[in-house]
């Protein structure tokens, strides 16, 4: 009878030799594809310096400034045309047995994955290339977008920066500016203000509009053409409102600043011809304050119910007089 062989070590020495064997495959792999990898690497900045060279040509053909949309869109694009070119090229020397269509077919299938996965950033760079290319605002002008209105200090490709009025910087995307709807105030040489003033009703409108037309014609910075103009637009509960309205440039330092003297040279032209300048007045009365003429006082009333025992009628001088009473008592008590 023959002792069982012990395999345990003959198994052990096979995959240790097996793993040996793999690893050196690997590195032979790797040696022998070291030059594609190199001449891959050469061939991707070769087009690296392509791109940035055509960048710069496209710069200077553009038409118009070296720095103008037109020509910053197009050299980003073209720069990241012939960067995604060197790609397929260098991958294409790294796997010659992929061809074209399978590298296309790759970069389709990663190209819609990537697509739901950067959505917003692909639809904001997609708007700032049609702004860009638009130009439906430039750097510098005001602008009013949502609920911000400032100057706009650069349009990036993912978002438009804009500089408010009072200092703050808004970071404002490109699809919400490219979707929703934008002022540019400055996008003409002028705009208008105006601005509703009361006068009574006992006064002479034509009158009154005259002397505020005279006096806007005669201040600095309201423009001559269109000239400025008076129009009565409401007969109001307590006055007469003519609107005044004026032609400035667009800058709003200079519309804030103009409106300031419009406004203050008008009011005091009018107040000076004796124009009056009502303002709303209101009365107040207690709830169950009625004169004693004041219809059938047995009647449901607000304060009272109906009966043949009604309070007696108040007047407000009464209840002013009664009330100072009350009050002063106190201060004759102490």
């Amino acid at each position: 009878m023959q002792p069982p062989s012990d395999t345990s070590g003959v198994n052990l020495n096979a995959e240790v030799s097996n793993a040996w064997r793999t690893v050196d495959n690997i590195v032979d792999g790797f040696f022998a594809l070291l030059p594609k990898l190199v001449l891959a690497v050469v061939l991707f900045f070769v087009f690296l310096f392509i791109a940035r060279g055509v960048r710069s040509l496209v710069h200077r053909i553009t038409p118009g400034p070296r720095d103008s949309n037109v020509g910053l869109v197009l050299g980003r694009l073209t720069y990241a045309g012939i960067v995604v070119l060197g790609v397929l090229v260098a991958l294409t020397v790294v796997a010659p047995g992929m061809g074209i269509s399978e590298l296309v077919g790759l970069l389709g299938i990663g190209g819609v994955a990537i697509g739901f996965a950067f959505q917003d950033i692909f639809q904001n760079l997609l708007a700032g290339v049609l702004i860009l290319l638009r130009e439906p605002f430039r750097e510098g002008d005001e602008i009013t977008s949502g609920e911000f209105t400032g100057t706009v200090e650069a349009i990036e490709t993912r978002a438009t920066f804009i500089r408010t009025y009072d200092g703050r910087r808004v970071i404002v995307p490109n699809s919400q500016i490219y979707t929703d709807p934008v002022i540019v105030i400055t996008a003409y040489d002028m705009v208008r203000s105006e601005y509703d003033v009361g006068i009574g009703y006992g006064d002479d409108i034509a009158e009154a509009k005259r002397i505020a037309l005279e006096t806007m014609q005669g201040i600095d910075g309201v423009l001559a053409d269109p000239a400025p103009d008076v129009l009565t637009w409401d007969l109001a509960g307590a006055s007469v409102n003519i609107r005044i309205r004026w032609w400035s440039k667009p800058v709003r330092g200079e519309v804030v600043v103009l409106r300031d003297k419009v406004l203050q040279a008008v009011k005091e032209s009018l107040s000076a011809a004796g124009i009056d300048l009502p303002f709303p007045t209101q009365q107040i009365l207690f709830h169950d304050q009625t004169e004693a003429t004041d219809g059938d006082r047995t009647q449901q009333r607000e304060g009272w119910p109906a009966g043949d025992d009604p309070p007696e009628a108040r007047t407000i001088a009464g209840t002013i007089a009664q009330q100072n009473g009350r009050d002063d008592e106190p201060e004759r008590a102490a």
